[in-house]
């Protein structure tokens, strides 16, 4: 007796799930459904759009283009969203008697359901559209079609099997959170791209786009071009590539979930002993002030590496702050001034810093019971900034200056820089004592119910405070730039910038540091509110 087919029972799985999680609340309930509404739009502008630019030149490259970044996308939405789907997990049937074969064929149906799929078909059918030439492309396009789709669906569940344990353990989610990089990145690569694209046409796309077209599941889609050219040979190859690649996928796919439901994990093994260790200080401790100063630095800076919500909110700033001027410099319409960004960018992670420790901050604030305990609490945080900050903020704008070839004004903006840098540190050290605000640990918002409008008045009050504090150097700066002497006398905004800023860091702490002594169980009860 043969077993039943349990492809239909995953698929009804999919659903169930699906409408299970939509009954939990109404919130998530039109969260879901605005989502699909604007999805479908966009897939339905994008069917349009793809439609209308058939028999436009150069259209076959966009199109390539636009399928292999969708088929990018789905190798990495798993990494970065592996909540998105309760059955991208494969370990939840580890106990049912299932073989890997017939479970990757009911596992591709069931992830065949859902907006995902849906907006990619929508996407590949108008590419075939926009690129087919004839009967016998368009013919070549129906099986191209589901080809691709399904090539883009299993790479996304070959790569979650791969990444199971990773995904769910706490550097998957560290890497979750981490997707907020990701979106910032690729918007300014979208807005780079656009703009080179209005600027010199479609035919710029040409030499990716010769590349990516034997790449699966883009090859798909240059199969149907190559027929529409009466290029046989070539859309023989290239809709094999993308077979071959489904197949290797799929191979993959089932050999990661054997692996999975038999091979023994952490949990399932005896911890081996560890030796005792003693507290000797190691790596960067070693270099750090000792006493309380490299302590309270210490501890900043494994906050940065150990905590996901820190690291998230440092890396996005270290990447903005870096593709800002660099890529106006690139393009030829930037200025060293830009540089700015970086210090400006990075000055940020100076604000709500005891909200940064959310309920923690208790075990800091019993060790504080005066103003120079308070003080020496604020200048190591602001020591621990610096300490990435001052080179980063260097080499950025090193850089940006070798690009412009501006050399001569290296000296201003590097000034313009650490007078800025200062000015966020002063003003990011007193609205952390008067304005803390709670961020919550889990998901992805970054302040508690009820604080929004402490953190708006936190970080844009205290930002343009900065500006505010700034106006002496960049006047100084005008007035250098309009004198007798032109640009001769720029160099001392070096000095006068370093000094100046150097000066408001530590009147910021100064002033800073009574009012957090006196408001410590007030920003104790702010920041344990997530």
């Amino acid at each position: 007796m043969s077993a039943p087919a349990i492809t239909p029972v995953v698929v009804r799985l999919k659903l169930s799930l699906l409408r299970n999680g939509l009954r939990q609340s109404g919130g998530r309930r039109a969260a879901y459904i605005a989502s699909a509404v604007a999805s479908l739009l966009f897939a339905a502008l994008q069917l349009i759009g793809l439609i209308v630019l058939r028999g436009v030149g150069h259209v076959e490259s966009l199109v390539v283009l636009m399928v292999g970044v969708l088929g990018l996308g789905w190798a990495v939405m798993p990494l970065f969203f592996p909540s998105g789907d309760e059955t991208l997990d494969p370990t939840r049937l580890v106990m049912l008697p299932l073989r890997p074969r017939p479970l990757v064929r009911a596992l591709l149906a069931a992830s065949l359901v859902g907006i995902g799929p849906l907006f990619t078909l929508c996407l590949l059918t108008g590419s075939v559209i926009a690129v087919a030439r004839g009967g016998a492309a368009f013919a070549l396009g129906v099986l191209a079609v589901p080809l691709a789709l399904l090539v883009c669906v299993a790479l996304a569940r070959a790569v979650a099997a791969a990444n199971v344990r990773l995904l769910t353990s706490r550097k998957g989610r560290d890497l979750a959170v981490l997707s907020g990089l990701v979106i910032a990145v690729g918007a300014q690569v979208v807005n780079f791209g656009a703009q080179r694209l209005g600027s010199s046409g479609l035919e710029q796309l040409g030499p990716a786009a010769d590349v990516l077209r034997w790449v699966p599941p883009a090859s798909a889609i240059g199969a149907v071009h190559s027929a529409g050219t009466g290029s046989w040979g070539a859309a023989v190859v290239q809709l094999a590539l993308s077979g071959v690649a489904l197949a290797g996928l799929l191979a993959l796919w089932s050999r990661s979930l054997t692996r999975l439901m038999t091979a023994p994990d952490g949990s399932t093994l005896q911890a081996a002993e560890s030796a005792v260790r003693g507290p000797t200080p190691t790596g960067l401790a070693r270099l750090l002030p000792p006493g309380r100063t490299g302590t309270a630095m210490e501890r900043s800076l494994r906050y940065v590496w150990r905590d996901p919500k820190t690291k998230a909110a440092w890396v996005t700033s270290l990447a903005i702050g870096l593709i800002v001027p660099v890529f106006n410099a690139w393009q030829g319409t930037g200025s060293v001034y830009f540089a700015c960004f970086a210090a400006g960018m990075l000055g940020i992670q100076m604000y709500n810093q005891f909200g940064q420790d959310t309920s923690a901050f208790w075990m800091v604030a019993m060790t504080i019971s005066t103003a120079r305990d308070a003080y020496v609490e604020l200048r190591a945080r602001a020591l621990a900034l610096l300490l990435i900050t001052l080179p980063y903020a260097t080499l950025v704008t090193v850089l940006t200056t070798a690009m412009l070839g501006d050399w001569p004004r290296l000296p201003e903006a590097l000034g313009l820089s650490f007078a800025l840098l200062g000015a966020m540190l002063a003003t990011g050290t007193w609205t952390s004592a008067r304005f803390p605000y709670s961020i919550p640990q889990e998901g992805h918002k970054n302040v508690a119910p009820g604080q929004t409008g402490l953190a708006w008045i936190s970080i844009f009050g205290g930002m343009v405070a900065a500006a505010l504090l700034c106006a002496p150097v960049i006047g100084l700066a005008i007035w250098l730039h309009i004198g007798a002497d032109g640009d001769a006398g720029t160099w001392l905004l070096l000095p006068v910038g370093t000094l100046y800023g150097a000066a408001l860091t530590l009147l910021g702490l100064r002033l800073a540091a009574p009012r957090t002594a006196h408001r410590l169980p007030e920003i104790l009860t702010a920041v344990s509110k997530g």
